[in-house]
This record gives structure tokens, sequence and C-alpha cells, in this order.
């Protein structure tokens, strides 16, 4: 997430979510925090609607922080408002992952049941086609079995 949005989710300024960090810098490493190079900024300004310019100057460009830089926030942010809004971030944040990971289980649970229905299928189309061949056969001695045969002996021809 972008500082900007999370200052306005924690109802800060973004400089003042800004010196906050800095002063904490300790508490966010690279791979909590990093901050956006001006070609990403401008490139994602141009694409995102919603990202409004407005909100930060020309001159600077965003941090963005990852879930555990989110995290970190609740202990340089001291106030309750932001910590029950981390606490919730948290919560969401655990909330995709477990959809994540149900969503990854029910695909392979509807992969195994695909292959077990296909293999019925097929087995069944086996056996269908065995019984199909045999009612075909016994069509085709029954048909031979009904042809008139030559009677025996003398016909009279009128």
């Amino acid at each position: 997430m972008l500082d900007f949005d999370l200052a306005e989710m924690y109802e800060v300024e973004t400089r003042v979510l800004n010196q906050s960090v800095k002063r904490n810098i300790r508490r966010f490493p690279n791979d909590f925090m990093f901050q956006l190079t001006k070609e990403e900024w401008e490139n994602m300004s141009s694409q995102i609607v919603m990202t409004s310019r407005s909100k930060r100057p020309k001159s600077s460009v965003p941090y963005a922080f990852t879930e555990q830089g989110i995290a970190q926030l609740s202990s340089v942010l001291n106030s309750n408002y932001a910590i029950d809004v981390n606490i919730n971030i948290m919560r969401a944040f655990v909330a995709m992952r477990q959809y994540a990971l149900n969503y990854g289980e029910l695909k392979r649970e509807l992969e195994d049941f695909m292959r077990e229905a296909n293999a019925k299928f097929n087995k069944n189309d086996m056996n269908f086609e065995t019984v199909l061949n045999l009612l075909d056969e016994l069509l085709t001695d029954k048909k031979e079995r009904e042809k008139p045969s030559n009677p025996i002996g003398f016909r009279a021809v009128y």
C-alpha cells in the first residue's frame, strides 16, 4: 500500500506518517517499505485514475509498504485509531491469505474430482461400447434367423 493511502486510513497527513517512519527507520527494512522510482510513480499515476497527484508534491514519490511494513506502522503511529486500523488491515491480510489457501485446496479437490469422473466415464464408455457391440451382434443374429428359408419340396405354380 502507498503512504498516502495509509495516511488517509490512519487519518493523518502523509508527511506526518512519513516523518514518523523516518524517525523509526530501523523498523522498516527494504522488505517492509521501499520508495517508488520517479518512473514507477509517473507510470502508475498515468494508469490509475484514482491516484491523484494532488495528494503529494510533484517532486516527491510515495513510499510503498508491504504487509509487514503496515504491521510495523502501529508501533510508529501511536494512537488508538491507528492501532484499530492496523488490526483491521492485518485481519484483512489474514482473510485474503486464508481465501487464497482455500481456493488452492478447492482447486485441487475439483481437479481430483474431474480426474476420477473422467476415469469412471472412460471405464463406462468402454462398458457402453461393449454392450452396444453385443446388442449389435444379437440383432445381426436375429436378422439371420428371421430370413425366410426355402421350403423343401414342390411348389405349385398357378
